[in-house]
């Protein structure tokens, strides 16, 4: 696969993984009325699972952007 749109889909998997917990969590917040909606309080649970991901996003790039074995270049 072009390391292009392999790097854009992997990207993308993480902005979705980012919106669906941030939004989980975010809802049960809510609805236990631990904050309002759209105060600081919102903004902070977003910002926390933003850094979140991407520090997992991070830690697993090379287990799935690396070269596979087939794409290597032969090792003499």
């Amino acid at each position: 696969m072009n390391p292009t749109i392999r790097g854009i889909t992997y990207v993308s998997v993480w902005v979705v993984i980012w919106g669906t917990v941030a939004s989980l969590i975010d809802w049960v917040l809510l609805v236990g009325d631990v904050y309002e909606p759209g105060t600081s309080g919102q903004a902070v649970t977003f910002a926390v699972y933003g850094v979140a991901t991407v520090v997992m996003a991070t830690r697993f790039a090379d287990r799935f952007l690396g070269e596979s074995s087939s794409e290597a270049p032969d090792q003499e």
